[in-house]
């Protein structure tokens, strides 16, 4: 049966588990979206074994749980699998100030990493004070 139509999960991380595959990371209740990142399969059984979002950290090139340093952790609330098996969707429940490594002036991180658009003027604009 085709992946698009079975129940059966048949995600494929490559022969040594290191496949990257993308996992878009969404709010639990106002579903914006927070982390576009990755996960391979060690990352991917550790936020189904812990109830946390682990993804690989493709900089420094090992497991990365989302918030372990800030306190800033994203707790799982459900996770869905694209029609082709090759991507993921993150439901989370944010626990701390915000989802973003990056910091706003007062010092709180960014509740999104999208927190800036592009202008008219082919600018970015911080959209989230």
């Amino acid at each position: 049966m085709a992946k698009e139509y079975t129940t059966e999960f048949q995600v494929d991380f490559g022969p040594d588990g290191q496949k990257l595959l993308p996992v878009v990371t969404q709010d639990f209740v106002s579903k914006e979206v927070l982390i576009l990142s990755f996960v391979n399969k060690e990352a991917f059984e550790e936020t189904l074994r812990s109830g946390y979002a682990t993804y690989w950290s493709r900089s420094r090139n090992e497991l990365w749980k989302k918030g372990l340093t800030s306190g800033d952790m994203l707790r799982i609330n459900e996770v869905r699998i694209n029609c082709e098996q090759n991507s993921f969707l993150f439901l989370v429940t944010p626990e701390g100030k915000g989802a973003c490594h990056a910091k706003k002036e007062n010092g709180n991180p960014y509740s999104s990493c999208y927190y800036r658009r592009l202008n008219d003027n082919s600018e970015l604009e911080v959209i989230e004070k």
